[in-house]
């Protein structure tokens, strides 16, 4: 089943800031970002979301322009960076990044969750999304994306980008 996977509209944070399951507020310019990706989203069935207030709040802008309802799921939040959450990327020990990037996939140096834990979760979840009637829309976080984008076969998937209030589709049997 197809799978819209669109990232939340820019947050208020400072630039190089690691930030995952911190919940912040939205930049200003949201309700013209949300209006724009209402009208061009295609047409889905269900709308699924993080429970992060900068997914929820997308995900209603978009629900209330299709008469949807929206369904919450823990398992599409972004990921539990521990220590590093609302710390600038350049003030993270060096020697704690060198142990990520060693292991990227287990290694946990901030004492949050794993990239395995992130897409392990990230895979449940989608499986679950798939199973009810589609299309459906997930509106979630980078990471999340970058995770689905990996469990389906794109080998550059984790280094992928997707710019805030963007979306990707993805085919998910």
């Amino acid at each position: 089943m197809a799978l819209i996977l669109l990232r939340h509209t820019r947050p208020e944070r400072a630039e190089g800031t690691c930030y995952g399951r911190t919940d912040m507020q939205l930049d200003d310019s949201f309700a013209a970002e949300a209006a724009r990706i209402a009208a061009e989203l295609p047409d889905v069935t269900r709308i699924l979301s993080s429970p992060l207030s900068r997914c929820h709040r997308l995900a209603q802008a978009v629900a209330q322009t299709r008469g949807l309802p929206v369904e919450l799921d823990e398992r599409l939040i972004e990921m539990d960076f521990g220590a590093w959450e609302n710390t600038p990327w350049d003030a993270i020990p060096r020697d704690q990044l060198d142990d990520w990037m060693r292991d990227f996939l287990g290694a946990r140096p901030h004492g949050g969750e794993s990239v395995q834990q992130l897409y392990d979760r990230v895979a449940a979840a989608l499986s679950d999304a798939a199973q009810g009637p589609g299309p459906a829309l997930v509106v979630t976080h980078a990471g999340v994306i970058k995770a689905a984008k990996t469990a389906r076969g794109d080998e550059n998937g984790w280094q992928s980008d997707i710019a805030f209030g963007g979306w990707v589709q993805v085919d998910w049997a």
